[in-house]
This record gives structure tokens, C-alpha cells and sequence, in this order.
């Protein structure tokens, strides 16, 4: 599509956007008595309209049933999670017997390194990304020290090539197979949270598998943004948050992801607690870990009622969108037009103020267009801010901006872009 940088422009392509009125479902936050141009879905995503709804129907529930809530009303707490896994499932590619609600991302992170992290003494590498998100980083490190080894050796980290800002898929690929004698696990993020590359998962898994290694990926930045297909690729276990484009509100709870080929596999090691095991015995208060079928079985503590019922109301957004290739379609064209615009500014002031350092491919992004600044870039953010358009600041110099298809318009791209050129010409 050739795009047009003005107004008309982008209110015709609204006008054509099938998904234009899912914004409706969506509170935004109000500054100066507007609504701000909301282009931080990456870090915290909105809060539907229906949150407040659902969430008061539960503590209604609280309030009428007591503890016979577990067992009693219209969605008994004991089985809630299994209405969300017919809607997570759909997200991640997988089956619903594949995938469950539990806990927070980076415990849930922990509890599957206890199962599909087992170095000996041969193979006990890692393979990840340099610069993934912090906590990806503490929680492998922690994970090999507790077995033993030492980081430094263990820990495998592939960097982008001299002067460049993302990963290219051969150097990921010849990496792991150079290490294929060495290496227990490739651990990935789906979607580096910095650049928003979205890395071949595919690729990664087969390469993995190929060495002789379990394969797994963090999907925070991937899961309900980007279609994924973990079932059919083979990919091992992932675990993601709900609250960035999942939108189950801050600290939302997690899901997991097991293939369902691990099953039956009574060898791998877990940290047990009474909600995973066998459901139908559950009470009988018996001594000796038996798993409940499926991922399920990795369940530790009781369900979060509250925040699943939070993520209940998201995910049935995502129902009505029609789930994520309705979604992709439009993220595509809104990270293409905002890499123009961006584009469009630098034409305007003469010089390239703004580096865009996401993938300009669209099957290697999500939706995300991250940007180095190449002078001002704090000031620049924080004037954004001021006049009601909020991405996302991240030391040294780069601003992240996040066109959520779900809510975020073409005009608001535009706006966004017309208010960076007067920031800059300001400045």
C-alpha cells in the first residue's frame, strides 16, 4: 500500500478497519480532559469496559456463597480455569488440555525449568538472547546456579552483528548447532521486548530439537500480538503474562504451555502442590503426588479467582475479534503506516532524527516500533507526554511506541508523528 501522510488519509483507512470499533470496548486514560494516545499495550495493556463487570460478579459470588463458591454458582471457582483454557488456546496455537492459567510469568518460568532444564554433565548449556528482559535473564542464572554450574559457562548469549540491532536467524541457528553436544535447552523470548523482533519460533525449535535440546520460549511480548502455532511446531513448554497485550490488568495472572508429547513422561521432575494433583481425588487428602492430566498438572497453588476472572473478560475480547488473524492483519498495516510516518518526520526536519531499529519486515515484528532518538530523546518523550501521547522511555536513547490493533487508530498514528515533528521543531 502506498500511504499518504495527512489527516484524510488516515481517518479513510479507519474508515475501512474492520476492528475500529473494538476501541469502544476500552477505557482510556483522560489527561488535560482528553483521552491520551495510548501506545504503551507492550508494557501494560488497557482495561476493558467489562473488568469492573466480572469482577464484581465474583465478589458478589465472595459475598453470597462464601466457601461453597468453590462448588456452587454459575462458574464453581474449582473448575473456573478450564472455561479460560478454551480461550487461551486459541492464542498460542495449542490445545486446551496444553495450556492453563496459573501463578505470574516468572515463577511460572521457574516451576518449567524445574522440568525441562536437566543438565548433566555434558549438556547443561543454555542458549538465549543477548539483552532479553531482565527477569528471563535472573531466573536462567539463578536456575544454573542452583544445579551447579557456573553462568559464565553455562549461559550462552547471541548477540546482534557489529553495528547492528537485531538477531539474524542463521547466527541463532549455526549457534545452536555448534553447541548441539553441550546444550540441555534453547530459551528464547518470542518477541525481544526492546527491538520488537519477533524471532523465528519455528526456525528455533527445529534447530533446537535437531542438537538434541528442549526448546521453550517466553512469549510476554508475543502472546495475543503475533499468531503463534506451539502445538504444530513441536515447541516444548512457553510460558507468557496476561497483562500487556492480553490486557488482564497489572500482575495479571500467567499461562502455561506443555505439549502435549510430555504427558506421559513420569521422568521429568516438577515442584508439586494440591491443585495439581488428580482432580477427581483431589480431596481425598492423600499422601504421594499423582499430576492431573495435561498441563494442568503443573498447577501448584489454587486458582487466582480474581485475576482469572479478569483475564476471563480479556479473552473474550479476543473471541469477538475474532482471535489473532483478524488482529495480525490490522497490527501489520499499523506498525507499516507508523514506520512511514516516522519517516515522513525525519523527511520534514531535514535529517534523521529518529533510527528506527525494529525489523522493517513484517513477519519479523510485533507490534511495536521501537525508535533511537538521536538527540533530545528524554525531552522528546517526556513533551509526548505532555501532550497526551504515552510510549514507553528506555535508557539510552529509545523511545517504544505500540499501535495495539485492538484499540489504536491510523489518526492516532498520525497525530502521534504531526506532534513529533512540532516537538523537535520546538526544541
Amino acid at each position: 500500500m502506498n500511504f499518504e501522510n495527512n489527516l484524510a488519509f488516515a481517518q479513510a483507512l479507519d474508515a475501512q478497519d474492520d476492528l475500529r470499533e473494538m476501541r469502544n470496548d476500552y477505557l482510556f486514560p483522560q489527561q488535560n480532559n482528553k483521552p491520551l494516545i495510548y501506545l504503551c499495550g507492550n508494557s501494560l495493556g488497557l482495561q476493558p469496559k467489562v473488568a469492573k463487570e466480572v469482577l464484581n460478579v465474583q465478589l458478589n459470588n465472595w459475598q453470597n456463597l462464601a466457601v461453597e463458591g468453590w462448588f456452587e454458582g454459575d462458574s464453581p471457582w474449582m473448575f473456573y480455569h478450564k472455561e479460560l483454557k478454551k480461550l487461551m488456546a486459541p492464542l498460542v496455537g495449542a490445545k486446551p488440555a496444553e495450556v492453563c492459567p496459573m501463578n505470574t510469568l516468572t515463577v511460572n518460568l521457574h516451576l518449567l525449568m524445574v522440568s525441562f532444564y536437566r543438565p548433566t554433565a555434558k549438556r547443561f548449556k543454555i542458549i538465549m538472547e543477548a539483552g532479553a528482559f531482565p527477569s528471563d535473564q535472573y531466573a536462567i542464572e539463578s536456575q544454573v546456579r542452583f544445579h551447579g554450574f557456573n553462568p559464565d559457562e553455562a549461559i550462552i548469549e547471541i548477540k546482534p552483528r557489529e553495528g547492528e540491532y537485531t538477531l539474524h536467524t542463521e547466527d541463532i541457528v549455526k549457534t545452536i548447532a555448534d553447541n548441539a553436544d553441550e546444550l540441555a535447552l534453547v530459551l528464547f523470548g518470542g518477541i525481544n521486548y526492546f527491538t520488537g523482533q519477533w524471532f523465528d519460533m519455528p526456525a528455533i525449535t527445529k534447530a533446537g530439537h535437531k542438537a538434541g535440546a528442549i526448546v521453550g520460549f517466553d512469549l510476554a511480548h508475543a502472546a495475543g500480538n503475533v499468531p503463534v502455532q506451539l502445538h504444530d511446531w513441536g515447541v516444548d513448554f512457553a510460558c507468557w503474562c496476561s497483562y500487556k497485550y492480553q490486557n488482564a490488568g497489572p500482575g495479571g495472572i500467567s499461562g502455561i504451555f506443555v505439549h502435549e508429547k510430555h504427558f506421559n513422561d513420569t521422568s521429568l521432575h516438577r515442584f508439586a502442590g494440591w491443585w495439581g494433583y488428580q482432580e477427581n481425588k483431589r480431596f481425598k487428602m492423600e499422601k504421594g503426588f499423582v499430576p492431573e492430566a495435561g498441563a494442568d498438572g503443573w498447577q501448584v497453588s489454587c486458582t487466582q479467582v480474581m485475576p482469572m476472572a479478569l483475564y476471563h473478560a480479556s479473552l473474550q475480547l479476543f473471541e469477538k475479534a475474532g482471535f489473532i488473524p483478524a488482529l495480525r492483519a490490522k497490527s501489520e498495516k499499523l506498525t507499516a503506516y507508523l514506520m512511514f510516518i516516522i519517516n515522513e518526520v525525519n523527511t520534514v526536519l531535514c535529517e534523521e532524527q529518529f533510527k528506527i531499529i525494529t525489523p522493517k519486515t513484517a513477519a519479523d515484528r510485533g507490534a511495536q516500533v521501537s525508535i533511537i532518538a538521536k538527540a533530545n530523546g528524554k525531552m522528546i518523550f517526556d513533551e509526548l507526554v505532555r501532550h497526551n501521547v504515552l510510549g514507553d522511555w528506555r535508557e539510552p536513547n529509545v523511545i517504544r511506541l505500540s499501535p495495539v490493533p485492538m484499540y489504536n487508530s491510523f489518526e492516532e498514528v498520525y497525530k502521534t508523528g504531526e506532534l513529533l515533528v512540532k516537538i523537535c521543531q520546538s526544541l
